[in-house]
C-alpha cells in the first residue's frame, strides 16, 4: 500500500546518514517535488563545488583502476584476486582495481580529462613536492570506499609483495572522513536491515569473501581500530552489530580496543556482540575451510 512504502522510506532514510538538507531532497525527489533552491554563501558554493568535483575524480580513478586490472597491466592484481577466489562478478560489484608501478599514469589520465594540480592535490591521490608528482598508490590492488549513496569518497590499496604499509588508505579530504565510514556500508545496509544483522570484521577481504558466500551485512573499518563514530554508524541499521575480528592475538587486541570504546557510548537497546573464530585466522578463511552454514552457525 502507499502507507506502506511510505513507511518504509521514512525507515530506510532514518539510516542513511542523510544531512538534513539531502534528506529533504531524497525524499522531494522521490515524491515528485521540486524544491525552492535556498541561497548559499560564496564560501558555501566553493565548498559545495569542490566536493562535488572530487567525487567526480573519485569516480573517474575507480573507472581507471578497474579498467588498469583487466589489462595486460593488473595481471599481477588480478592473479591475486584469482587466488582470492573472487569472480568476476564480485569484482565488478566491489569495484575493485589495480594501481600500476608507479609511472603517474593516473595523474597523466586526470590531467588530461581537464583537471588542474590545484584541484588534484585535494583528492590526497597523489603526492606533490619540488621533486615533482608521483601517484599515492602504485603496484597494489584497489578498494574503492563509497558513501551510503554508493559515492566513491577515497580507496584503500593492498600492495602486491611484500612492500609496507601492506594497506594503505586515503588521507582525510573534504569528501572523505575515515573515522566516520565503514567499508561496504553501502552494499551491507539494506540487507543488514532485512536480516536485522550486521557483522563487523577487520579488512576488505573479508567483508568480500563473506558477500562471496551470500553473506551480504558485513562491514569493515579503514584498517583502524574501531571507533565511536563508525559504532555509532553501525546502531543506525541494527541495535546489536556482532564484531568478528580475526582470531589471531592482533583480532583479539582489536576486539578489546572496540570494548573500550563502546563501554563510554552504551545506551539503552544498543550494544555490541563478539563471536570469536576458531579453527581459522580471519573469516575468509572460516569460511573457505568450514562453510557458510558453520560459520553462521
Amino acid at each position: 500500500s502507499t502507507s506502506r512504502r511510505q513507511r518504509q522510506m521514512c525507515i530506510r532514510d532514518r539510516y542513511e546518514n542523510y544531512s538534513f538538507p539531502e534528506a529533504m531532497e531524497s525524499l522531494a525527489e522521490r515524491a515528485g517535488i521540486t524544491l525552492p533552491k535556498q541561497e548559499m554563501t560564496a564560501k558555501q558554493k566553493q565548498e559545495e563545488n569542490l566536493r562535488s568535483t572530487l567525487l567526480e575524480i573519485n569516480a573517474k580513478a575507480a573507472r581507471y583502476y578497474y579498467a588498469t586490472l583487466k589489462s595486460p597491466q593488473g595481471k599481477l592484481g588480478l592473479e591475486y584476486l584469482r587466488g582470492r577466489q573472487l569472480s568476476d562478478e564480485t569484482i565488478l560489484r566491489f569495484g575493485l582495481g589495480y594501481a600500476g608501478q608507479g609511472g603517474g599514469e593516473l595523474y597523466r589520465y586526470l590531467r588530461h580529462e581537464g583537471y588542474d594540480d590545484r584541484i588534484l592535490r585535494e583528492t590526497g591521490l597523489f603526492k606533490m613536492d619540488e621533486r615533482g608528482v608521483y601517484d599515492k598508490f602504485w603496484n597494489r590492488v584497489m578498494f574503492p570506499i563509497m558513501d551510503v549513496n554508493n559515492r566513491v569518497i577515497g580507496f584503500g590499496g593492498r600492495v602486491m609483495g611484500d612492500a609496507k604499509p601492506k594497506y594503505l588508505n586515503s588521507p582525510e579530504t573534504p569528501v572523505f572522513n575515515k573515522r566516520r565510514v565503514l567499508y561496504n556500508l553501502n552494499h551491507a545496509r539494506d540487507a543488514a536491515f532485512q536480516e536485522k544483522r550486521l557483522i563487523i570484521c577487520e579488512g576488505y577481504m573479508d567483508v568480500i569473501g563473506m558477500d562471496n558466500y551470500g553473506i551480504h551485512y558485513a562491514v569493515a573499518p579503514l584498517g583502524t581500530a574501531l571507533t565511536e563514530d563508525q559504532i555509532q554508524e553501525a546502531w543506525k541499521v541494527v541495535d546489536e552489530p556482532t564484531c568478528c575480528f580475526d582470531g589471531d592475538m592482533a583480532g583479539k587486541r582489536a576486539a578489546i580496543r572496540s570494548v573500550d570504546r563502546v563501554l563510554p557510548i552504551l545506551k539503552a537497546g544498543n550494544s555490541l556482540k563478539y563471536v570469536f573464530l576458531t579453527g581459522a585466522k580471519d573469516p575468509d578463511e572460516f569460511l573457505k575451510a568450514f562453510g557458510r552454514d558453520e560459520f553462521l552457525k
